[in-house]
């Protein structure tokens, strides 16, 4: 494996470490601060917070403009809290990056 190889996968590693399963009704307060991202179920969590460390705006970009990664809206953050569901989260700051995988 190369440096760079090795210093990405000590990344992912550690953000892995650091997701959560965590109910939306624990993070509503973020939500209601505007830091809380959406990553759509096709996206793999951990990959999108190591491209957001890694300032990568040509993927963030992209995904974004796909609404692969949005700003969670207000009616599915409605939804989430009458469902009381619970989602995958983690913190890469200034951003909560969650995301509710179909079960």
């Amino acid at each position: 494996m190369t440096e760079p190889d090795q210093l990405d996968s000590i990344l992912s590693d550690r953000i892995n470490l650091q997701t959560s399963l965590i109910t939306w009704k624990e993070l509503e307060r973020f939500f209601a601060s505007g830091v809380t991202l959406n990553v759509h179920p096709s996206l793999d969590l951990v990959k999108v917070a190591q491209e957001i460390v890694e300032d990568n705006t040509t993927v963030i970009s992209k995904w974004m403009s796909e609404d692969k990664l949005a700003p969670v809206s207000d009616q599915l953050a409605q939804q989430w809290h009458d469902e009381d569901q619970t989602v995958w989260a983690v913190v890469i700051k200034p951003w909560v990056l969650v995301q509710c995988k179909p079960e």
